[in-house]
């Protein structure tokens, strides 16, 4: 097998020339062993995927017997392939806000010395020197994510100022830790803020923003898509599949309860179940688009894979897999293009459906 001929994408403002393909690790050390994460992160490597995203708080879902259980399984692969480290553009995450995780900084809030700390926990467990792209995993200010609809000021419980957190962030970078920052599950405010205050102070500038975008939820084109285009901030785009409800397992049964099919995560783990790709109205649209995919001529991992690798909107689609046959059938989803007959198709769908996985 040969590597991909992937033509580079710059990530925002930095010099970090990363593939249009990243591959996702929150499934290592929950769904797949360490022995299969490391033949899939070899495959990877092998196909031209070298730009793997992983975070603090990995496997999915989190829990306190799992937390950091995915960087040290990506570090014990370091170790076991000594030049590997360079050939990898690196990834992480410190969590935001830890209410309701008491595991994670006694489920604290996010100040600058805990991004510190987090941040050399993580290059322990990944047995590295520098993580080239470290990101905020979530808001450490009240946002609504994860499900969660609406803004609501009330519930406004930020003591961390994004000046604090950019300073943080800047120190590691004059330590040589990290080398550049990103945000994730971010609002048009927050990245706003994050560049505008990184530029008035003269600290490093947020380079990308990790969001989720796929068919059933397309909510950066409510205006955050702008935002990074004209900040020139690049999109991760993660979760293209839907949590699995765009590859068409689920609709057969015709729900994403524990009557699913019993591998899948939906399935498996009731903390996601409950979250937007648990949604009854979720799955409903994805049966739209999947049978779109098959009536033209198409699996649905395809059509739905083809969305996100063709937008101009994301720099990198971001796979998270829990095996090489996977692996190797989102891969040969790149290079499929939908008509634009086909994508007015799409967008009549989302004006009755809008975006049931919010």
């Amino acid at each position: 097998m040969s590597a991909f001929n992937f033509k580079t994408v710059q990530l925002g403002v930095s010099d970090l020339l990363v593939p249009p393909i990243c591959l996702g690790t929150m499934t290592f050390g929950e769904q797949v062993s360490e022995h299969d994460s490391h033949e899939i992160m070899d495959l990877s490597l092998e196909r031209g995927i070298n730009f793997f995203d992983t975070a603090e708080i990995y496997s999915v879902p989190t829990r306190a017997e799992t937390f950091g259980s995915t960087e040290t399984i990506i570090g014990n692969w370091f170790a076991k392939h000594k030049g590997h480290r360079d050939k990898i553009i690196l990834a992480s995450k410190v969590a935001g806000s830890a209410r309701g995780m008491p595991w994670i900084r006694q489920g604290t809030g996010m100040t600058g010395a805990d991004i510190l700390a987090s941040c050399n926990a993580s290059l322990k467990r990944l047995q590295t020197d520098v993580i080239d792209l470290y990101q905020i995993h979530w808001p450490e200010r009240h946002v609504p994510a994860f499900g969660a609809m609406y803004y609501d000021p009330k519930q406004e419980s930020s003591k961390t100022s994004i000046h604090e957190q950019l300073q943080a962030m800047g120190q590691l970078v004059k330590e040589g830790k990290i080398r550049y920052i990103g945000l994730s599950n971010e609002t048009p405010y927050g990245v706003h803020e994050f560049v505008r205050l990184a530029q008035l102070h003269n600290l490093p500038q947020v380079i990308s923003v990790q969001n989720p975008y796929c068919l059933i939820n397309r909510t950066v084109e409510n205006a955050l898509d702008e935002t990074l285009h004209r900040l020139n901030v690049g999109l991760l785009a993660y979760s293209p599949l839907g949590f699995g409800l765009l590859t068409g397992k689920y609709d057969a049964s015709g729900t994403v309860g524990p009557n699913a099919p019993m591998q899948a995560r939906i399935a498996k783990f009731e903390s996601v179940r409950k979250q937007r790709w648990g949604r009854q109205e979720a799955l409903e649209a994805s049966r739209i688009y999947n049978q779109m995919a098959k009536d033209n001529g198409l699996t649905p991992t395809q059509f739905a894979l083809a969305f996100c690798y063709t937008q101009w909107r994301v720099q990198s689609t971001i796979i998270g897999v829990t095996s090489k046959e996977q692996l190797e059938e989102n891969l040969k989803a790149w290079g499929t293009t939908l008509s634009p007959e086909l994508l007015a198709k799409i967008d009549q769908v989302r004006w009755t459906h809008r975006d049931p996985a919010v």
